[in-house]
Order: C-alpha cells, then structure tokens, then sequence
C-alpha cells in the first residue's frame, strides 16, 4: 500500500499515514528511569529535527518515569516493551503515546488481550513488531530458514490478532538487518495491509555501515511509496541517527528544507583544511531555517564552477578564499574568515532574497 493510501494514525498529535509528511524516530540510549538524563537527551532530539521518540521500558520504575518525562518534552513518546504485559499496561496509564510490543513474546492471549484493552480506552495506537532475529520457530521450519515471507506473515499474525480483539489503530514494523531481506519483506506487506508502515534497517552497524546499509535499504522501500515513518539505527549517538534520516528524506525529494550542505572530495589542488571546513560548515548549517543549497569547494580552480547550482559557496585558496553566489564570485575573504562571511551571509539572508 504506497504511503499516501495508508490509515491515518495519530501519535500525540503527530499524524502518519494518508499521505502525511514522513515522520522521523529515535530511541533513547539512556536509561528511562534517570529522568533528567532522558529529558536532556530527548531536548537535544527535538532541535535536531526528531519528530517521535522511544524509550525502553524494561522495569516499572521506566514506566513510571513516562509521566514526568512527557511533562518536560514536545513529541510523542513511545514505549518499547518486550515480555512483560505489564510494563505496557503502566506505560499506557502514565501517559506513552505509541507502544511497541511484539505480542509474540508478550506471552498468553490473555495478556495481549489486556494490553489491547489499556491502549483501546486511551486511544493509543499499537506498534507491532517483528525482527528477523525474533521470528517465531514453526515459521522459520516452514520456510526453511529465516525469510521475507517468513517476517511478513509473523508481523501479519499477531495485526489479526489485535484485529481480532476489535482494535486497527496500528503501526506495523518489520526489519531485519539483511537489507535486501528487509526491502523484499516491505515490498510484500504493503501489499497485503494499509496499516502504516515504520522503515528501518535494524542493527546496522556503526555510524559509516550503519549509514550506508540505512540509505541503501530505506532509499529502496521509500523510493517505491512505501513507508511513513522511518529510524536510521546506527550504534552511537541518536543524534547522528537524525541527521542521517533527514538528509536520506532530502536526497529523495521526501522532505524540504533546512540547509543542504554539498562539499568538492578534495585533491591534490586543495589549499585548505577542506575537511574540517565542511565539517565546521554542515554543523553551523543546522542553526538556520533556510531551504538553501551551500557549497563547500576546496580551491579557486574549480570552485566557482562546480558551486554553481548552490545558493551560496565558499571556496579556499592560499591564505585567502571566495565568497560565491550561483557560481560568480561575490569577493575574496581571509582564510581564516571564510566561515564568519559564510555565518553573515546565512544570518542576513532574508534580507537579500
């Protein structure tokens, strides 16, 4: 089911599904219960562009820590419980909008049933779960071995099972960390389900593996009109994850605006500390609102030319470099003041334009 025909689902006031804006997620590496760890990090989340948040609830002390947490953040919050009925249960009562669970090892129908019950009379929609890694044994003989066929019906279940329980607020999750198993299971179950679709490529890897195994995947499934919400899922800092997200969503044309910063591989020709530079110049570009394409060249050769599809450039040269606009160059500035005149230019550029 291509996104735009997907069930609406509303997750504290952020909508997904029916064609609404791909909504970006994270997953908090604190511990739950240590609130004001929790809060910071979530703060930090939010300037960065997260629009939905997870927390592990692995204890009762996490569940109760939900309702103080929501009290001091601005997006939705989503509890992950694995297990223990209870724990969602509590979450739900101390305010989580989304829960995660996999009633697969939630245990008894009973207590799927019980958790189903909490979420119906709160109105709080239910994240189904299913890894490659957790995919129950009697599917995995049936197919021989862990496949995408596999994945989509264990995930399909255990949704007409909560179906059954008369409750469709739903979003479904399938991921599995081998990339093209995990494009083939979406490219299956979008065509099974209008049921919204979370997209990720689970346990990726580091920040350079996990990005590229991220983009590849995710760019597969969303190019096909599959998906409304997305997690890159890297091992480090959640805020690289966010980066990541939005800049995958931008090279798609799924998402507009913010600074897109495009940066010359360097060469022999280059008379700067480019990498730095760039580095220094994508982390500056994430304090404006603006819908603007910034080049980051690294020498006077080529630089003008090259940055000619920017907005606004800057190219190093000895001791000196250019300011650029639409390839012409604008003026010479200090080496060591590139970075200010690129600042000034992006802080008064509503004025000009």
């Amino acid at each position: 089911m291509f996104r735009d025909h997907t069930k609406t689902v509303d997750i504290g006031g952020v909508k997904i599904g029916g064609g609404h804006p791909i909504a970006i997620q994270s997953m908090c590496n604190t511990k739950t219960e240590d609130v004001a760890a929790t809060v910071k990090q979530i703060l930090a989340l939010e300037a960065a562009g997260c629009d939905i948040i997870r927390v592990a609830v692995p204890t009762m002390e996490a569940a109760e820590a939900i309702r103080a947490i929501k009290k001091q953040i601005h997006i939705p919050l989503v509890a992950d419980i694995h297990f223990d009925y209870r724990l969602a249960v509590a979450a739900i009562e101390n305010g989580a909008d989304k829960i995660r669970v996999n009633p697969g090892n939630i245990g008894s129908v009973d207590k799927v049933k019980t958790v189903v019950d909490a979420a119906k009379k709160r109105h709080i929609p239910i994240r189904v779960g299913v890894n490659s890694g957790s995919l129950e044994r009697p599917i995995i003989e049936k197919y021989g071995h862990v496949t995408a066929e596999g994945i989509v019906e264990s995930a399909l279940d255990k949704v007409r099972l909560i179906e059954s329980m008369d409750y469709d607020n739903l979003v479904i999750s399938i991921k599995s960390s081998d990339v093209m198993m995990c494009v083939r299971a979406h490219e299956l179950i979008a065509k099974k389900t209008d049921h919204p679709l979370h997209v990720g490529i689970t346990e990726a890897g580091t920040l350079i593996s996990g990005n590229i195994k991220s983009s590849v995947g995710l760019a597969l499934i969303l190019n096909q009109g599959i998906g409304d919400t997305i997690r890159v899922s890297l091992t480090g800092d959640p805020l690289e994850e966010i980066k990541s997200a939005k800049l995958i969503l931008r090279a798609l044309g799924l998402r507009k605006g913010g600074i897109e910063v495009v940066s010359c591989p360097t060469c022999g020709r280059t008379a700067i500390d480019l990498i730095g530079l760039a580095n220094q110049v994508e982390t500056m570009a994430q304090q404006f609102d603006l819908d603007i394409k910034v080049a980051v060249m690294g020498c006077a050769v080529n630089g003008p030319g090259e940055a000619r599809e920017a907005d606004i450039g800057i190219a190093g040269g000895k001791k000196e470099g250019l300011l650029i606009k639409k390839g012409q160059i604008v003026r010479k500035v200090p080496e060591d003041q590139l970075l200010a005149a690129l600042r000034d230019e992006l802080e008064h550029w509503g004025e000009s334009h």
